[in-house]
């Protein structure tokens, strides 16, 4: 039997991440086929996760290293 790729529970049903939606140019609104213009924190029952539209958490760089321990 094949694996998911995806935990699809622990994937939050947001404008944002759907497949229907495009990011406005304003940022705080998403374009929809499905509804019109919705929120990006906003859900509805036409929801289709698409994982190119996630945009993944940022990495915290770490600052306690220092150039001399990188020197061969």
């Amino acid at each position: 039997m094949k694996k998911k790729l995806l935990n699809l529970k622990s994937i939050d049903k947001i404008c944002a991440n759907c497949a229907y939606g495009t990011h406005a140019p304003d940022g705080d609104s998403v374009l929809c086929e499905k509804r019109g213009v919705m929120l990006n924190i906003s859900s509805c029952k036409k929801f289709k996760y698409d994982p190119l539209n996630r945009t993944p958490a940022r990495h915290v760089l770490m600052d306690d290293h220092t150039w001399e321990e990188f020197v061969l």
